[in-house]
């Protein structure tokens, strides 16, 4: 993969995380399903926001993380997705940029839709439940796919919460074709139950019609795509259909499969769960970064386990520490 510009191009949500800790209480008031994850018009985010609690705004996103993870793990990482021309914008704009990620979406008018934002409430348990507003991101259209960008990325990788709005899955539908026809791997995360439940016929076609090369999904996930009785079920149907699956379980740790070989690594380690949110996210990131360095199912599995042990140790789904340098103490 050396031929690439970009090791990893990622599309997805633009979106600043609006991250408050809270009580079950709290949700129960409010008639929100802990650990779910609704979208929300900006009506209902204006009046969730004003019963929350002490709030930190950090830019986030599925796509927008793993690009950021990437980078701090020395890769060449890009990212697409629609900002407005707001403070948000701005604050999402400098945040990626600061951090190596190539960025270089062109944003609208903050009188066409204002910068999408995610209100996370964290209880306790570091259970995150999501209502998530997505303004502008949903107004990313197929002119706004640099195909250069895409041509030059060895692996351009997508989210599945971009798939529910027409005009991004459309952009997301051009991606792959330029992709595939320059050569390069199209990788894919499941994102969300919700997902899956509203597009798991749209899903099951790109995977059947062999336009996903790399499938991320955690254990739920694969199991509601597939419909299969269990875990080895589900894996067993997938795995012939793309290059590489990955799945992760939790506290169960994660599994690669590609052809007939398969590499499974426990959990990392935690000594506090503070916030799960990005978990998923950083692992794709360390399991892409691995790959991309052409190590092994196991060691890439390995670095993915790394990053997410690190982001669910603290608030956000950005890493605090130095990634890189956290992986070669582990790793090597």
């Amino acid at each position: 993969m050396t031929d690439a510009r970009l090791d990893v191009l990622c599309i997805g949500n633009a979106i600043v995380d609006v991250i408050a800790a809270t009580d079950d209480a709290f949700l129960a008031r409010e008639g929100l399903d802990k650990g779910s994850m609704r979208l929300i018009d900006a009506e209902e985010a204006t009046r969730l926001y004003d019963h929350m609690g002490p709030a930190r705004e950090i830019s986030g996103g599925s796509a927008g993380n793993t690009a950021a993870g990437i980078a701090m793990l020395g890769g060449r990482a890009g990212f697409v997705g629609q900002l407005a021309d707001d403070q948000l914008g701005d604050v999402y704009a400098h945040d990626v940029q600061s951090i190596g990620v190539e960025f270089t979406t062109p944003r609208i008018p903050e009188a066409e839709a204002p910068t999408a934002r995610s209100l996370v409430l964290v209880t306790p348990d570091a259970e995150r439940t999501m209502n998530t507003f997505l303004g502008a991101a949903q107004a990313l259209t197929v002119d706004r796919i640099d195909e250069d960008q895409v041509r030059e990325s060895a692996i351009t990788y997508l989210e599945g919460y971009l798939w529910d709005p027409e005009l991004p899955r459309a952009a997301m539908e051009r991606a792959i074709e330029v992709a595939h026809e320059a050569g390069r791997q199209i990788a894919f995360t499941l994102s969300d139950g919700f997902c899956i439940s509203r597009h798991r016929d749209g899903f099951l076609g790109l995977i059947d019609g062999g336009k996903i090369d790399i499938l991320f999904a955690n254990e739920d996930e694969i199991m509601a795509l597939t419909g299969a009785a269990g875990f080895e079920a589900a894996v067993a149907e997938v795995r012939p259909k793309v290059k590489v699956l990955v799945v992760t379980r939790s506290e169960k740790g994660a599994i690669a499969c590609r052809g007939d070989e398969t590499a499974q690594v426990p959990a990392e380690p935690v000594e506090r769960v503070v916030d799960t949110t990005g978990a998923g996210d950083l692992f794709a990131a360390g399991f892409l970064t691995g790959l991309t360095q052409n190590r092994s199912l196991h060691d890439s599995l390995r670095i993915g386990a790394i990053a997410a042990a690190e982001v669910i140790s603290h608030y956000g789904a950005r890493p605090e520490a130095d990634l890189k340098a956290l992986v070669a103490s582990k790793l090597g």
